[in-house]
């Protein structure tokens, strides 16, 4: 495929934003002062136990090297289902809908919580380019019930949709929760989002008897050119009605221990929801995104009674392809003589109640 000004910005859209390599285009943006902690030393954030991204030249090397083998995706793929929810879930229940990709709508306590909402057509800092839509929300945007809480995780393009935001405080004017800094790209944008930033371990009352803790996740964030972990990343614990939910947005696997470390803070957790897309190759994916085995692993280490796979399927951020996320879900699983029906891959509209 020829090299084209117009791939080129795709290819900076989408990889440089998995990759640490930020929007060439983008302007100067205000980024978060606070004090130094053990895990930001006055200028960026970083994570002790982490890693952080790749260089211009691993980027260069994963796009344009001789030996990359891309999977094709189909250009539509329309999940078989879609969610019409209710105005509200309450008592000791919570209602799950997978919206696609890393977006969420849990219902619980008479509370609606969006994560990571995004119903915006491409991933990117502009709308020509990037990566782009292969099926539709699960739950169409007019179909929303009252939105009460946004969880936004970190600001990658595929997980802060200032687009989405924008609309969603238009309509509902929700109370949205990030990490620390999150909360100046948002409102640099969009002055009237309702954006309240937390650290990690922070506990947050959201209302209804409902709470969410931020939590470390193996991670970094960036969208411009100046700002490449300017804003913290986070994963979420939801306490709810039904028990506690692990909500992991974006995260690579290490060592495990930022699981262990989850189950040793907030004991018994009803569910975890886990990446399991965005992985190929791994040389290049490994710090950042879990593949399915990983994920297991994960589910393993934070002792979760069951497990959603997200983070596949709807947006090609990487070289796999578009069923493999889910083929080697259940491989992984048989491997680690755990019940299939313990982890389980969404597809967008799908809903599970606990």
């Amino acid at each position: 495929m020829p090299v084209t000004r117009r791939r080129v910005f795709g290819l900076l859209a989408g990889a440089g934003a998995l990759a640490g390599i930020p929007s060439l285009w983008m302007s100067r943006m205000k980024t978060y002062d606070g004090p130094v902690s053990d895990h930001f030393d006055g200028l960026t954030f970083f994570d002790p136990d982490g890693a952080p991204p790749k260089s211009l030249r691993e980027v260069l090397r994963w796009q344009f090297g001789g030996k990359r083998q891309r999977a094709k995706w189909p250009d539509w793929a329309p999940s078989p289902h879609a969610d019409t929810p209710p105005a509200r879930v309450d008592g000791a229940k919570v209602r799950l809908s997978f919206v696609g990709h890393a977006s969420w709508l849990i219902q619980t306590g008479g509370l609606n919580i969006l994560v990571d909402p995004v119903w915006s057509e491409r991933v990117s800092p502009v709308s020509f380019a990037g990566p782009k839509r292969h099926n539709d929300p699960g739950i169409a945007f007019e179909k929303l019930p009252q939105i009460d809480v946004v969880l936004v995780s970190h600001g990658h393009y595929d997980h802060l949709d200032i687009a989405t935001l924008s609309r969603l405080t238009k309509n509902f004017a929700p109370r949205v929760v990030t990490p620390l800094g999150n909360d100046v790209t948002m409102r640099s944008w969009d002055s009237t989002i309702k954006a309240e930033a937390f650290d990690w371990h922070d506990r947050v009352e959201l209302g209804g008897g409902i709470a969410v803790h931020l939590v470390p996740t193996r991670h970094w964030t960036a969208r411009g050119v100046f700002d490449r972990n300017k804003a913290l990343w986070a994963s979420f614990v939801l306490e709810t009605p039904a028990g506690k939910i692990y909500v992991v947005c974006d995260s690579g696997y290490g060592d495990g221990r930022h699981f262990r470390r989850v189950a040793e803070r907030h004991g018994k957790l009803r569910l975890a929801i886990l990446p399991i897309g965005a992985y190929e190759p791994r040389w290049f994916m490994r710090d950042q995104h879990m593949n399915p085995a990983d994920a297991v692993k994960a589910l393993a280490d934070c002792g979760a009674e069951a497990a959603l796979g997200h983070h596949h399927g709807t947006f090609q951020l990487t070289d796999e392809a578009i069923d493999a996320p889910a083929k080697a879900l259940m491989e992984a699983l048989d491997a680690a003589e755990i019940s299939q029906e313990r982890f389980v891959a969404m597809k967008p509209g799908q809903v599970v109640e606990i």
